[in-house]
């Protein structure tokens, strides 16, 4: 009991209700490979680098942190995967995007950036002043270009004596005599006019000299407000625009943060900006015209700036690199990478590696066994495994009988659809794709989860955005598919493409449904997350009535959905936590003990209705 040592009245909030357990998310997807572009950790150019998977909520936003639809002309099949995902109702997708670089070696392991990094120097006098770099590295870089043009404002000196006004520390001014004409809006400042805007400490504004003393505002002057303008542009297909930045890093819009390296405003900003600091540092003004591009004689006109990427997009793809490896906990520029990275992500609850079906046949069966073990290590998510390209009903079935595991479900054909990566010919035939089915059925069971519920099997459901099967499973080849645990997509006439299977690939009949597998996930999971709060509490009978309390208040809410089997909620489960599920062993030892029991529905998957003759005058037996 609390300790009460004053005497007085003494008032406490108390509750009067079990702890509730709140469901996990089930429909958030999880994938990793290749990318056009996007985070990739690394350490290079004085940037340190340590991103996480990245969270995208629709495709456009993918679009923007991970590039196109294909890398260097030949298509990015984990792109056209997420965009299959959100064309079937998914909503929340984790990408970790896989790319295999030259490592250097040394403490901290970096990119060898003289073959898979963009940059370019921006030259004054023969020396670098500053240095735009791609955020990531990436063939795609070199499609880069950076225009930046600036923007003078009204004169900014008012009052007598003269004051600053409509600026704060940091602003870049243009200073000139109160006798001088205003320079013309394609005329560059002159380099010794430019100046920073500083603050004396006790509020009034003026400049920073050469030294770095304050320097008050000079009588019989104009100053005008000096700002830069970036256009970053991808082709024709994205542009971004950032207006209004200051020169100065003590400004928070300066140029140096707007587009930094590591955490700037646009988490999805394409380049960044380097200053390499030399001795003795640039004046403001030559750091100003070095930073615009376009001529540097004649009236100013900005023109863009490629950025040029030397190398191409890393090495050859293998196993290792798809699986990546674990965060080194002694290093912090050596996060997880691959799928491990997304096991550090809590709520995916669907992985899938699309670019396995790019291995070879090795490689494949090593990948799929990463996919598995991964799923099976942190017990709460499912894997879709894709089938090899081209794959006979024959070939299919050899390829699931190398795996037996109740976490994963494997789906055949491959679907073909309209190619989005090409235009189409008005003379000639329609170009179409051939896609991997685990996209568009991580969507199937996002859409089902949303709608029905996880414990919904993932089946008789449409598939979207598609042309047709590459090979048509008919009723009988689906007999011999099915009771292997091959998941078979199938098109009914006048009923759509339709997912047609909902099994597991387990050899054990308890978890040979999907929908059952990803229930126990859904159920052990939530519960997990939500009795924390138990650990460390005093292990009696009043902690046993109230975790018996909590869980039976969750399952019963789960069984009103139609969860589980019963009429009423003992026939549905039950929850038993006492002294016939703990020996005294266990109290010593600091366990405590809950049994749950849970009657999961199976899906329906034969419909049988036996049908006879009877006659009018038959009694009914």
């Amino acid at each position: 009991m609390p300790e009460y040592l004053t005497p007085g009245v003494y008032v406490e909030e108390t509750s009067f209700r079990s702890r509730s357990v709140e469901g996990v998310p089930t429909s958030t997807f999880g994938m990793a490979g290749l990318t056009a572009y996007g985070p990739v950790p690394y350490v290079a150019a004085g940037a340190e680098m340590v991103p996480t998977p990245v969270l995208v909520t629709s495709m456009t936003e993918y679009e923007r942190a991970f590039g196109g639809l294909s890398i260097g002309g030949v298509e990015c099949q984990l792109a056209l995967a997420a965009r299959s995902f959100f064309n079937n109702g998914g909503r929340r997708l984790y990408v970790s995007r896989v790319f295999p670089f030259t490592m250097t070696t040394g403490a901290n392991p970096v990119i060898d950036v003289d073959r898979n990094f963009a940059r370019r120097n921006v030259p004054d006098q023969g020396a670098p002043i500053a240095v735009w770099r791609a955020r990531w590295p990436g063939r795609f870089g070199s499609g880069i270009t950076v225009t930046v043009g600036f923007r003078r404002s009204r004169n900014v000196l008012v009052g007598t004596p003269p004051a600053l006004t409509g600026v704060r520390p940091g602003a870049a001014v243009e200073v000139i005599a109160a006798n001088v004409p205003v320079p013309a809006d394609r005329v560059r400042p002159a380099e010794a006019a430019v100046r920073i805007v500083v603050d004396d400490g006790q509020g009034t504004l003026g400049y920073r000299a050469a030294n770095g003393t304050f320097e008050a505002v000079a009588a019989n002057t104009q100053a005008f407000h000096l700002t830069l303008e970036v256009t970053v542009a991808v082709g024709s297909d994205r542009t971004d625009v950032y207006s209004g930045m200051e020169l100065d890093a003590l400004h928070p819009r300066s140029i140096f943060r707007v587009l930094e390296a590591e955490d700037p405003p646009d988490e999805f900003g394409l380049v960044w900006l380097q200053d390499p600091g030399p001795t003795p540092a640039p004046t403001p003004g030559r750091l100003f015209n070095a930073l615009l591009t376009g001529p540097t004689t004649g009236p100013f006109e900005p023109g863009p700036v490629f950025l040029t990427v030397p190398g191409g997009d890393g090495e050859a793809l293998v196993p290792a690199a798809l699986k990546g490896r674990p965060s080194d906990p002694d290093n912090i520029l050596r996060p997880a990478t691959g799928l491990e990275a997304l096991g550090e992500v809590d709520d995916i609850a669907i992985v899938a590696e699309p670019d396995i079906v790019n291995l070879g046949t090795d490689d494949q069966k090593t990948a799929v066994d990463d996919l598995i073990g991964h799923c099976e290590r942190l017990r709460y998510r499912m894997a879709i495994v894709d089938p090899p390209r081209n794959s006979s009903i024959s070939e299919v079935r050899r390829f699931r009988a190398q795996f037996d595991t109740k976490y994963a479900a494997l789906y055949y054909p491959w679907i073909r659809i309209v190619d989005p990566t090409r235009r189409p010919d008005l003379g000639g035939p329609t170009p179409t794709l051939d896609l991997p089915p685990s996209g568009f059925v991580a969507g199937v069971y996002a859409r089902s989860d949303i709608e029905r519920g996880v414990h919904k099997a993932p089946a008789n459901e449409v598939i979207l955005g598609m042309d047709r099967f590459v090979t048509n499973v008919t009723f009988d080849r689906q007999a011999v598919l099915n009771p292997e645990g091959i998941n078979a997509l199938r098109f009914f006439e006048g009923r759509a493409s339709r997912v047609w299977g909902a099994r597991t690939m387990s050899s054990d009949p308890e978890w040979r449904y999907v929908n059952v597998r990803r229930l126990f996930i859904f159920l052990e999971h939530s519960i997990d997350k939500s009795t924390q709060w138990a650990v460390f509490e005093p292990n009696n009978e009043q902690l046993w009535s109230s975790i018996r309390q909590t869980i039976e208040d969750f399952l019963l809410t789960v069984w009103r959905t139609g969860a589980l089997m019963g009429t009423k909620p003992e026939e549905a489960f039950f929850v038993r936590c006492d002294r016939s599920t703990m020996t005294q062993n266990d109290l010593d030892n600091g366990r405590l003990i809950v049994l749950i029991g849970v009657a999961p529905t199976y899906p329906a998957e034969f419909v049988i209705f036996r049908i006879g003759q009877w006659t009018a005058d038959a009694r009914r037996s």
